[in-house]
């Protein structure tokens, strides 16, 4: 076994520099959910070209992707990301200093997510063509994971009803693949709509859209103290009129609510629709409202992660150079010392006191965290209810750094990433390879699926479409100006 794991790993030291420059590539796209054209481009071409069948524009998602090579089972799936986040671009440089200012930045790391996917999963076909290994590896090219959720609409539409695993690998500050579950989140839109007029010649002729906007706001933050401790409430002011002497007669906030799980959500979306309806009556505006159902939290499998965590071991954690050690030092002193402390605490870091002066954390963990709730969410939830599923994280960012930041999009782009990227890959290749030879650990995995599950299902639409439109136009809006 491990000489076939030997033969994927040469591939991706072979082809270190290609893979480095197709991240760093994603990386200067940075292009948003839904609008990853060239991004998706990119990663389709390359699977084509080293054999893979590849199917574009799935689930009515033109830069979905669905590649695959092999046959029989079992079905392997590998998962990547390539969505960017609007006003997080950034040179890579350790301080804060935009490349296009107002413009978009891999501040979760996704340039390394489907790049780790692309490779792993090449490098794996390698490992089985050499080998004469039976099965099927499959490339999901997934996107909007950051706004709009591109693997439920996936998952909604049967596409991965058939696969037998799915890993996935996301850039973090430590080597773990963790057993926590994540938030269930229900995005929302509130449209406010009322009567322009004279804000100071005939302001008792208009009707104030943005004060509806506001009014909810302060409720549903009023609202804070009387929701359990773990949901999660935020949003923004998209649209809030234009000058002030004008009265805005449209305005438009968008929020995320989570909870640990759905029925923990429900309660929380009635209230703040309550907050809406009410600040509509108190401004005498009209009311629009867009809330998502919500999708699943995530199922943890610890088979899956005792794999995974073998095989980082057995590839063995980055060694940094002075050049990624100096980077990471400046970019620590960005942020307090006690952000990194509070991190590590709050997420209950085995030793956490070892590192509190550690940068890039080479510790790879044993996951500790089973039973746990982690506070953000993701769309790899919804697949982990059809499949075991899991997701581990590789040090890409700073120890303590925040997430979705400019320090994460500065690190995405340099050695630091690179580390990142074809350690993650190395592993995903070596635990693909384990579950196409061991049929019993897919097997198990899928038992301890069913037993987390707790006889739930999930509940597929395959009508659940994706808002193209209102990306290309949030695209346009976050695209800054160079």
């Amino acid at each position: 076994m491990l000489l076939m794991k030997e033969t994927a790993w040469k591939w991706i030291d072979d082809n270190h520099d290609k893979l480095t420059t197709i991240s760093d590539t994603i990386w200067g796209y940075a292009e948003y959910g839904l609008c990853e054209d060239k991004s998706s481009k990119l990663i389709a071409d390359t699977l084509k070209m080293h054999g893979f069948k590849v199917q574009q524009g799935v689930a009515k998602m033109p830069t979905a992707i669905i590649a695959e090579k092999g046959e029989g089972r079992p079905i392997i799936a590998v998962m990547g990301e390539y969505d960017a986040l609007p006003n997080l671009s950034n040179k890579p440089e350790p301080h804060k200093e935009p490349l296009i200012e107002g413009g978009m930045g891999h501040g979760c790391g996704h340039n390394i997510h489907g790049t780790t996917a692309l490779a792993a999963a090449i490098a794996a076909s390698k490992a089985m063509d050499k080998h004469d290994v039976k099965g099927t590896i499959r490339f999901y090219g997934t996107p909007a994971e950051e706004n709009f959720s591109g693997k439920r609409i996936m998952v909604n539409h049967g596409l991965f009803d058939d696969v037998d695993a799915a890993l996935s690998h996301h850039p973090g500050s430590l080597n773990v693949a963790t057993l926590a579950s994540s938030n269930v989140i229900s995005g929302a839109y509130f449209h406010f709509h009322g009567r322009s007029s004279h804000a100071a010649g005939n302001p008792e002729a208009g009707r104030s859209a943005l004060d509806a906007v506001e009014l909810m706001n302060v409720g549903v933050n009023y609202l804070r103290e009387h929701i359990i401790p773990d949901a999660r409430i935020h949003y923004v002011i998209e649209v809030g009129g234009g000058q002030p002497n004008v009265v805005p007669d449209y305005a438009r906030s968008h929020y995320y609510i989570r909870a640990p799980e759905q029925e923990l959500l429900e309660p929380i979306k009635k209230r703040v629709m309550k907050i809406a309806e009410g600040a509509a009556m108190m401004t005498e505006t009209r009311l629009e409202a867009e809330m998502s159902p919500g999708g699943y939290h995530k199922i943890p499998n610890k088979v899956l992660s005792t794999i995974v965590t073998v095989n980082m071991r057995q590839v063995g954690s980055p060694e940094y150079s002075s050049g990624d050690i100096e980077f990471a030092a400046k970019i620590a002193e960005s942020f307090p010392n006690e952000d990194r402390v509070n991190s590590m605490r709050k997420n209950k870091v085995p030793d956490w006191e070892k590192y509190v002066d550690t940068d890039l954390v080479t510790t790879i963990f044993d996951a500790w965290n089973d039973g746990t709730t982690s506070p953000g969410s993701t769309d790899v939830a919804d697949v982990s209810w059809i499949t075991p599923t899991m997701e581990f994280n590789t040090c890409c960012n700073v120890n303590g750094a925040p997430g979705h930041s400019w320090q994460f999009t500065a690190c995405s782009g340099t050695g630091i990433g690179h580390k990142s990227l074809i350690f993650a890959a190395k592993t995903m290749a070596g635990s693909v390879l384990d579950l196409l030879q061991n049929p019993e650990h897919v097997k198990q995995a899928r038992e301890e699926q069913l037993t987390r599950m707790r006889g739930k299902k999930y509940k597929q639409d395959p009508t659940v479409e994706p808002p193209l439109e209102k990306a290309r136009e949030l695209a346009e809006t976050y695209s800054g100006k160079k």
